[in-house]
């Protein structure tokens, strides 16, 4: 993850807390956007794939997979069984405890965020096509 301003705790909280503040977006996240159920799509495959291609699937599809806060399994954290808001834009935990301060959560995204997922060889693999707003913003 680039750029998560100047936090330093590096805590998740998940995609609900975001909501508090961001309705209309985690709004348009949950109703359009395929990460709200990415996953879904792991937990169909994970009896077909190895812990360690299963551990590769999550560090895309979870929300912050092996980071404090993060995703640990389906059981323990059922909430961040997605590709959640701050897959995107960082850990949130400083800017929650903060009020919400801008200077710690990446607001603006470029491509290149995005293409710490969705990287050449990860779209020639799956075909799939990356969308800059997934239907979240």
């Amino acid at each position: 993850m680039t750029g998560v301003g100047k936090t330093n705790s590096g805590q998740y909280v998940g995609s609900e807390a975001c909501a508090e503040c961001h309705d209309k977006e985690y709004g348009n996240y949950k109703k359009f956007s395929k990460k709200a159920h990415s996953g879904e799509s792991v937990k169909l495959m994970s009896g077909d794939l190895t812990k360690q291609e299963l551990e590769e699937c999550y560090h895309c599809h979870m929300t912050g997979f092996g980071k404090p806060g993060g995703f640990v399994s389906f059981e323990e954290t059922p909430a961040m069984a997605d590709a959640g808001c701050e897959t995107c834009h960082g850990p949130g935990f400083d800017h929650v405890e903060a009020g919400g301060d801008p200077e710690l959560i990446k607001g603006k995204l470029q491509l290149s965020d995005c293409e710490v997922c969705h990287n050449p060889e990860r779209v020639a693999a799956f075909d799939f096509k990356p969308l800059l707003f997934g239907g979240a913003h």
